[in-house]
C-alpha cells in the first residue's frame, strides 16, 4: 500500500496531461502531491525535500540555458531565410505526383532538423505540399503521411528541437553526444522512408505531371492566409519567402550547424555559429536590415519563447523527479522490470516498450517524456553496473527511446494531440478534403520504420550493426544482484 503511495504522484501528473492541464500546470501539481507524500511515507523534512528538489533541478542547468539559444536559433533560421531556401532548393527540382510524396518527406526532414519543431515545419510546408499534390494529382493520403513523418524527423534528432534537448537533459547526456549516438541510425530511417514513398508514388501509378511551388502559394485562399497567421505566423513569413525567393546560400547557416554537431563540437558553440552565421548572411541577402532589429525580434523571441514554457516546466519537472528519488518510488517497477529482464539489454527494451505505453496513455509526447523518462533513468541507475563510459550509452539510449516513441509514436496513435494539431493545419490549409486520422497514419513509413526498428534493433542486438548505436554488452554491462 505504501509503495502504491508512493507512485501516487506519476498518477496524478498522467491525469492531469489526459485531462488537458498543461504540462506548465501539472508540473507543479504533481510536485507538490510528490513533496506531501515523502513526508507521510519517508517522514522526511521539508528541508530535506527543498533540497532533494534543488540538487536536481541543478543537473539540468546546463540543457536550460542551451534550450535558449536553440529557441533563439529557430525564430532565426525561420526569419532570415534558412527555411525557405532549403524548401526552394527542392522545389527546383521539379515535381510531379510521382514524386510530391518523396520530396515533401525530404523537405519537411530538413526543415524540421534547421527549426526544430515538426508543429512549425508542418504548419509551414503542409500549404506548400497539399497544393502541390493538388497540381500534379498525386495521393492525398500518401502526401500527408511523407510530410507528417517528415516533419517529426527533425524533432527527434534537431540540435535544437524542444523534445531533443528535454529528454536528453532528464537523461542526464549532453545533445550532442546524443546526436552522434542515434544519427547514424536516424539517417537510415530517413531513407528508408524515402525510399517507400518514391516505390509507392510509382507502384501507385501516379501521373508524372509536374507542378510549380509558386503557382501551390498563388492557389492558397485568402481565408486560409488569415487562419494560417492565427494558428502559425512564422509559417506565414516563410510561405512569402518561398514565393517571393531567398539566396540559395542562405542554407549555409544549417549546413555549418550539422558539420559542427557531427564533428563534435559542444553544442553551445553549434547553436551561436549558426546564429551568427545567420545574421552575417541575412545581412548581405537583405533579410536582416537592422541589427537591433534583429536581437529584439529574433532573439529576444526566441528567450522569451523558451522562458515562457519550456524552460519552467523542466525545472518543475526535474524538481518531481528528484522528490521521486528521494523516496525511492519507483521501486516497484523496477523490481517488476528486473524480473521478467534476464539481462541488461532486456531491460532496455521494456525500457522501450514502456516509453510507448507512456505515449499512447497521456497522448502527448512531452507529458510522455517527462513522465516516463525519469522512471526508465532510475531503472538503470539503480539496476545496472558498469563503466562511466557504458552506463552513459545506456542514457543516451533512453534518451533516444524517449524522444522517438514520443514524436515518431505520435504518428500511430489516432488520438494523439500530435494528430489533432496536424488534422486541424490541414484542414485549414487545404479544405477541399475531408481529412481523418488515419490519412496520417495509413502511408507514415517514417514513423512504423522507426518505432520498429527501435524496438526489434534493441532487442536483437542488431544494433551492432549500426555504427555509434550498440548498446554495449555483457559482461560490460550487468543487472545488479
Amino acid at each position: 500500500m505504501v509503495e502504491l503511495l508512493k507512485l501516487s504522484p506519476v498518477f496524478v501528473l498522467a491525469a492531469l496531461m489526459m485531462a488537458g492541464f498543461d504540462a506548465l500546470l501539472a508540473a507543479p501539481m504533481a510536485t507538490i502531491v510528490a513533496a506531501v507524500v515523502a513526508m507521510l511515507t519517508e517522514k522526511k523534512k521539508f528541508n530535506d525535500i527543498i533540497d532533494a528538489a534543488l540538487t536536481n533541478v541543478k543537473e539540468i542547468i546546463v540543457a536550460l540555458f542551451i534550450l535558449m539559444l536553440a529557441y533563439a536559433m529557430a525564430e532565426v533560421f525561420m526569419a532570415t531565410g534558412v527555411g525557405a531556401a532549403i524548401i526552394n532548393l527542392a522545389l527546383r527540382l521539379g515535381i510531379t505526383g510521382k514524386t510530391v510524396a518523396l520530396v515533401g518527406a525530404i523537405v519537411t526532414a530538413i526543415l524540421s532538423i534547421a527549426t526544430g519543431s515538426s508543429w512549425g515545419t508542418f504548419a509551414a510546408c503542409a500549404p506548400i505540399f497539399l497544393w502541390l499534390n493538388h497540381i500534379v494529382e498525386g495521393n492525398m493520403m500518401l502526401t500527408m503521411g511523407a510530410i507528417a513523418g517528415g516533419a517529426c524527423f527533425g524533432d527527434n534528432i534537431g540540435l535544437i528541437s524542444d523534445t531533443t534537448i528535454v529528454s536528453s537533459g532528464i537523461q542526464g547526456v549532453e545533445v550532442v553526444k546524443r546526436i552522434r549516438h542515434q544519427g547514424v541510425w536516424s539517417a537510415l530511417i530517413l531513407i528508408s522512408g524515402i525510399v517507400c514513398f518514391g516505390v509507392a508514388g510509382v507502384v501507385m501509378g501516379l501521373p508524372s505531371k509536374v507542378g510549380d511551388g509558386a503557382e501551390a502559394i498563388n492557389q492558397i485562399p485568402a481565408e486560409v492566409w488569415t487562419q494560417l497567421a492565427e494558428k502559425r505566423e512564422s509559417a506565414v513569413t516563410l510561405l512569402n519567402q518561398v514565393r517571393d525567393g531567398v539566396p540559395v546560400y542562405m542554407v549555409i547557416p544549417l549546413i555549418i550547424v550539422l558539420v559542427l554537431a557531427f564533428m563534435g563540437y559542444q553544442t553551445f558553440i553549434c547553436l551561436l555559429a549558426g546564429i551568427v552565421s545567420s545574421y552575417i548572411l541575412g545581412f548581405v541577402a537583405g533579410t536582416v536590415t537592422n541589427t537591433r532589429d534583429f536581437l529584439d525580434n529574433l532573439i529576444f523571441v526566441g528567450f522569451e519563447g523558451a522562458g515562457s514554457w519550456v524552460i519552467v516546466m523542466m525545472m518543475w519537472v526535474s524538481a518531481f523527479g528528484g522528490i521521486m528519488k528521494l523516496m525511492d518510488a519507483f521501486k516497484p517497477i523496477s523490481n517488476f522490470l528486473i524480473k521478467i529482464s534476464g539481462n541488461v539489454r532486456q531491460l532496455m527494451f521494456w525500457n522501450g516498450v514502456l516509453s510507448i505505453f507512456g505515449n499512447v496513455a497521456l497522448a502527448d509526447e512531452m507529458a510522455q517524456i517527462v513522465t516516463i523518462g525519469p522512471i526508465i533513468r532510475n531503472l538503470v541507475e539503480e539496476n545496472v553496473e558498469g563503466s562511466p563510459e557504458d552506463i552513459e550509452t545506456l542514457r543516451l539510449r533512453n534518451a533516444t527511446f524517449s524522444d522517438a516513441m514520443g514524436v515518431f509514436g505520435s504518428q500511430l496513435i489516432p488520438w494523439h494531440v500530435y494528430i489533432g494539431f496536424y488534422l486541424g493545419i490541414a484542414a485549414t490549409v487545404y479544405p477541399l478534403f475531408d481529412f481523418s486520422p488515419i490519412d496520417i497514419i495509413q502511408y507514415n513509413f517514417i514513423a512504423f520504420i522507426a518505432v520498429i526498428s527501435m524496438l526489434v534493433l534493441t532487442i536483437t542486438g542488431l544494433d551492432r550493426f549500426i555504427p555509434r548505436f550498440a548498446l554495449p554488452s555483457e559482461p560490460k554491462v550487468r543487472l545488479k544482484k
